[in-house]
C-alpha cells in the first residue's frame, strides 16, 4: 500500500499539483481498479499529496431532503455522492460547512477558514460557499477518474449569473443540527434543474484543462479562478451552453 501511495503523490506532483496547494477533488473509486484499503487509501495519498495545503471534497446530502421533514446534521448527515467523500468526511481533523444540500468537507491549512461561513447562504453554493471561495484561494479542481460532468463547482458559475434553471422558486424549511448539537430552521432555496441535464463536460470546449493518470483513474485538472472566469463569460453570452433541455 504505502508503495501505491508513493506512486499516486508522484503522479499527482506530475499533474502540477503542489504540496502547498488548496484542491477540491471529485472522485470515483472504480476507476482506479482493485486498489488495497480501497477509498481509504486515497484519502490517505490525497492528504499526503497536500502536506501544506487544503485537501476539499463535496460532501452533497441532497437526498437526504427529500422528505415531508427535511433536516440536516453537519456531523451525522451522510453524502449521497461516493465512499471517497464519505470516507474523507468521518477522516479525523476533517472540518464540514453548514449547508443542507452542498456541503464541503476540507482538511488542512485552511479547512476551518474555507468552510466556516457556509450557514450564512440561502443557496447551495452562494458566496460563502468553499466552492465559491476556491477562487479566492487559487485553488485547483481535480476530477479523478469521474470525467467532467459531476464538476459542483460550475453551480456557483450559475448562482453568480441568475440563470433562471438553477433554484427553485421557493424556499424549503429545513432543520440544521450544528456542531454542538443545536437546531434551528431556515429557509433555503435549492437547487431545481428539473428538465435540466447538465453538461459540465463542455468546460472542455472553452476552458484549458491537464489530463493525465493517477494510478490506473483518467484525471483532469483546472484552476478555479481561471475556470471561474472563462466559464461566467461563456455563461454571459450563451446562458443555455453548459445544460441541455430535456
Amino acid at each position: 500500500m504505502d508503495k501505491k501511495i508513493k506512486q499516486f503523490v508522484t503522479d499527482m506532483r506530475n499533474l502540477g499539483i503542489k504540496p502547498d496547494d488548496t484542491l477540491l477533488v471529485h472522485s470515483s473509486l472504480k476507476s482506479f481498479g482493485w486498489i488495497e484499503g480501497g477509498a481509504d487509501t486515497v484519502v490517505k495519498a490525497l492528504i499526503k499529496s497536500l502536506p501544506e495545503g487544503t485537501l476539499m471534497m463535496p460532501s452533497l446530502s441532497w437526498e437526504a431532503l427529500d422528505s415531508d421533514s427535511p433536516s440536516f446534521s453537519v456531523l451525522n448527515t451522510p453524502s449521497c455522492i461516493g465512499i471517497v467523500p464519505e470516507t474523507f468526511r468521518k477522516y479525523p481533523g476533517v472540518c464540514r460547512s453548514i449547508n443542507p444540500s452542498h456541503s464541503v468537507c476540507a482538511y488542512g491549512k485552511n479547512a476551518e477558514k474555507i468552510t466556516s461561513l457556509h450557514h450564512i447562504d440561502r443557496t447551495p453554493v452562494g458566496k460563502n460557499s468553499p466552492f465559491r471561495l476556491l477562487v479566492t484561494y487559487r485553488g485547483k479542481i481535480m476530477m479523478l477518474g469521474c470525467g467532467l460532468e459531476p464538476n459542483t463547482f460550475m453551480h456557483g458559475v450559475e448562482e453568480a449569473a441568475n440563470l433562471t434553471y438553477v433554484l427553485e422558486d421557493k424556499p424549503t424549511r429545513i432543520v440544521i443540527e450544528d456542531y454542538s448539537g443545536n437546531e434551528s430552521e431556515s429557509l433555503y432555496y435549492l437547487h431545481n434543474f428539473r428538465g435540466i441535464l447538465q453538461r459540465y463536460d463542455r468546460v472542455a470546449e472553452c476552458c484549458d484543462l491537464k489530463r493525465g493518470k493517477i494510478l490506473d483513474a483518467d484525471v483532469f485538472v483546472m484552476d478555479a479562478f481561471d475556470l471561474w472566469v472563462t466559464a461566467s463569460n461563456k455563461i454571459s453570452k450563451e446562458p443555455w451552453f453548459f445544460v441541455d433541455r430535456q
